[in-house]
Formats: C-alpha cells, sequence, structure tokens
C-alpha cells in the first residue's frame, strides 16, 4: 500500500460520516427513518460526555392497546374532533392566548364559567382543594411543590397534602421526608382492582409487617408542619392500625370490618406522622397532611402513565373519599407518554381524553378540571436537538379533548417560550439532559407561570 492512503481513506470515511450526519433522513423518509448523528456519538465515545441526549420514552402501553382497538374496530372512519383537518391546519388554527407575556387559561367550559368551584371556595375562607394528576413530569412534586407554595403563600394553608404509602425513591422528593417498608403497591396500569383505584391511581396492601412515616421539611415556607393528619383505607376484616405523632406515644386502633371507607385523623400541630398495621387485607388508600383552611394541593405522579387509565378509577370510591378529601380543581397533566417523534396523529388519545375527563367529572362533580398542554421536549434532528416537531400535534389533541369535554386548558409548551423552549431551558440549567423532565429550579419557573394563569383566572 502505497504512503499516505490510509490518511486518504480516513478523510474520506470522516467525511462520509459528517454527510450522513447532516441530512434530513426523517423528512425524506416520512418519518419511517430517524434523523442521527454518526459524528455525535463518536464524540460522545471520546469524551465521554452526552450534551444532546434526548430520551425517547415508550408510549404508555395502555394507550398502545386503545388505539389498537379503536383501528380494529373502525379503521376508516374520521374523528369527529378538528383531529380530522390537514396537519399543517391543525398546527397552526389556535394560538394559545395572552395578556402580553402571561399566557392565559382557555375557558372551554360551559357558560364560560371558568374556576368558579375554587373561587367559591377560596371566598368561603375554607379549605380550598387541588390536585394535580400526572406522569414522570411531575415525579418527585417537582412544579407541584412551586405551586402549592405560591398558592399557599396568597390564601393560607400548610402541609403536603397527599402521599402515597410506599415511594421506591423516598429521598427524590424535598417537601416531606418519606420512609417505611412492608407494603406491596398495586397501580392502574397493572393488576390492580379497580374497586380501590381512586384519583391517585394507586394503592397498597400490607405484606407483613407494614409502616410508613412522613416527616416534614424546611425546604418549603409552608411544608414544616401541619395540623390535620388523616390516613384513609378500606378494612374488608377487622384491623388493628398504630398511628402516632410528634413524639406522642403509639395509638392503637381497632378497625372494624367493612367495605366503605375508612378515615383515621390526628389532630394538633405536628411535624411528623407515622402508622404501621400487619393485617393483610388491608387497603392502604393513601395519607393527607394538611390543615382546616386555606389550600392544600395534592401532587399525584404515575410514571410512565398517558392518562387514558384514568377511566378505570371507582366513583363509588371516589365519592366515598371526598367525604373526607374533596376536590374544587383537579388539573391533569399527561402526553409525554403518548407522543412519538413520527406520529401526528392522535385522535384516538384525543377522543380518550374526552373520556377521562368525563368521566373524572363523574367521580368529582364539584371540582373544575383544568389540562395542561403537554411541555416543550426535544429529538435529535441532523445532530441538533430541536423541539420536538409532533409537539404542536399532541397540544392541538388535548386542546380539542378539552374543548369538546367542556374544560379549562393551559397551553405549557407556549409558555415555556414556544418552539425550541427546551433547548433553551436545558442551556439555562431547567430541564434535565434528556429534554423532557424538569429540573426542581425550572419546575419553579413554569409554577409560577401557572400561578399568575389562576391567578388571572380568578379575577
Amino acid at each position: 500500500m502505497k504512503k499516505g492512503r490510509p490518511t486518504l481513506i480516513i478523510l474520506l470515511a470522516i467525511a462520509f460520516i459528517a454527510i450522513l450526519s447532516f441530512l434530513p433522513l426523517s423528512k425524506w423518509s416520512g418519518g419511517r427513518i430517524k434523523d442521527f448523528s454518526l459524528i455525535s456519538d463518536i464524540l460522545k465515545e471520546v469524551t465521554g460526555i452526552d450534551h444532546t441526549n434526548p430520551e425517547q420514552e415508550q408510549i404508555d402501553p395502555e394507550l398502545l392497546k386503545a388505539m389498537k382497538e379503536a383501528e380494529e374496530r373502525n379503521p376508516l372512519t374520521a374523528s369527529d374532533s378538528v383531529l380530522s383537518l390537514p396537519i399543517d391546519t391543525i398546527i397552526h388554527s389556535v394560538k394559545a392566548p395572552r395578556e402580553g407575556d402571561l399566557v392565559i387559561l382557555e375557558d372551554y367550559t360551559t357558560d364560560q364559567v371558568g374556576l368558579v368551584q375554587l373561587k367559591n371556595a377560596l371566598e368561603k375562607g375554607g379549605m380550598a382543594r387541588i390536585a394535580v394528576v400526572g406522569d414522570s413530569y411531575i415525579e418527585g412534586d417537582i412544579f407541584t411543590q412551586d405551586l402549592r407554595e405560591l398558592m399557599q403563600s396568597a390564601y393560607g394553608g400548610e402541609g403536603v397534602g397527599y402521599v402515597s404509602m410506599h415511594s421506591d425513591f423516598p429521598g427524590f422528593r424535598r417537601s416531606v421526608k418519606q420512609g417505611g417498608s412492608g407494603w406491596k403497591t398495586f397501580m392502574a396500569n397493572k393488576k390492580a382492582d379497580a374497586h380501590y383505584l381512586d384519583l391517585s391511581e394507586q394503592y397498597a396492601i400490607p405484606t407483613g409487617q407494614a409502616k410508613s412515616t412522613y416527616e416534614g421539611t424546611k425546604a418549603f415556607s409552608h411544608t414544616g408542619q401541619w395540623s390535620r393528619s388523616r390516613f384513609m383505607f378500606i378494612a374488608p376484616e377487622n384491623s388493628i392500625i398504630s398511628v402516632k405523632t410528634g413524639d406522642l406515644e403509639w395509638e392503637e386502633r381497632n378497625i372494624a370490618a367493612s367495605d366503605s371507607v375508612q378515615c383515621i385523623e390526628i389532630a394538633g400541630t405536628t411535624s411528623r406522622f407515622e402508622l404501621k398495621t400487619s393485617s393483610p387485607k388491608l387497603i392502604g388508600l393513601g395519607v393527607w397532611l394538611d390543615g382546616e383552611s386555606g389550600v392544600s394541593l395534592d401532587c399525584m405522579s404515575s410514571r410512565g402513565f398517558s392518562g387514558i387509565t384514568l377511566t378505570k378509577i371507582s366513583p363509588t370510591l371516589c365519592r366515598e373519599m371526598a367525604a373526607e378529601i374533596d376536590y374544587n380543581l383537579i388539573i391533569l397533566e399527561f402526553g409525554i407518554n403518548a407522543m412519538s417523534s413520527t406520529q401526528k396523529d392522535y385522535s384516538i388519545y384525543s377522543n380518550r381524553m374526552v373520556e377521562v375527563i368525563n368521566h373524572v367529572r363523574k367521580c368529582y362533580p364539584r371540582a373544575d378540571i383544568l389540562v395542561m398542554g403537554v411541555g416543550d421536549r426535544g429529538e435529535k434532528r441532523g445532530g441538533v436537538v430541536k423541539s420536538m416537531a409532533t409537539a404542536p400535534a399532541m397540544i392541538s389533541a388535548q386542546r380539542d379533548a378539552a374543548r369538546r369535554a367542556h374544560c379549562l386548558f393551559w397551553d405549557t409548551r407556549e409558555a415555556m417560550g414556544g418552539e425550541d423552549a427546551v433547548v433553551e431551558w436545558c442551556n439555562a440549567g431547567l430541564i434535565n439532559k434528556d429534554y423532557i423532565h424538569m429540573t426542581h429550579k425550572g419546575g419553579a419557573r413554569l409554577a409560577d407561570a401557572l400561578y399568575k394563569a389562576i391567578r388571572h383566572s380568578l379575577q
């Protein structure tokens, strides 16, 4: 081999790789072939650092099943929603309303009543309850912890509200210190008994001696202590549950068998609540730590969910629980686990979300319902991270679901800055390197935007 030829071959190979890395393969192939960057992958191996690694989360299996069933039933019938229009028309048909820099709530309620239930509760001066139900976007109380703090600072309130019986990652959450063991958790997307599914979409049963501990933190002004500690459960057979607050002694409660929801409450200001039981058939629905007045805001997150499993929750159970914990506003935050980089038609998802909203309304008829559009999400195109091209179609689907179900809608992505906001947020440390999930700092930024939109709607 002549001298210099290996160098020429290497240079030609590098040039070929560079050309491939910047070709718009996805566009040319109609989405069948994804864009990729061999140059970036090579650099990542060399440096050990990947600054552009958007995570491709899998679509919720429950949604994939629903989509398959819908297509098998009626593969040729167009949706009755706006999503039957051409994709370009969908994306540009509706713009998020603004007042200055503020992205405001879109009111699709009958008679344009807005947040009437929340407003009435706040004006009465008692307890106003908000539940934020979503996916991993709010996991660890990110975003909701700051929205809670803002609402409680304005209207009063204390504590973090709902906390599950057990967490696999208790240290991730800053607003409460959660501990314990001996619980088996059942989720709506697995083999759970629908009779025991409420808005949180989960419940837990003891596996031997089960214990849960909850302690306030000083991370926020109103999370250090609370004045009402409640544990809700179903006891199909006679049970014994021990509870305590602070440094007090354990109180043993003898629980009579019942198929209905029961609640143990301990009144009095405290910064710690504990419970334990070994009753094998007890159904633990959750713990609520709050007060008598102001705002209580629950974070109910389920990783990997698209929202459609909310049609499984029991109206009977929810109504029984509402005797203790009812809601004035329910915020639905979903969409991450229903998106893909190639799918442009989300009409099936939109139709299912209409069913979800109506079912949630059946379970909690006295609550306003607000749908949050999906936040901006990144994807790698030609070696560069951009907003996921199909995000506007998903947001249109969510807005259309809110319109047809007559509830409120908030364009989260537009509030973040719109197209390519995810890149700016990531560079500013507001979104993680997966270009999907917010950091605590980003959650605070988004919470402030929604808080201002809610305050605007309450005027």
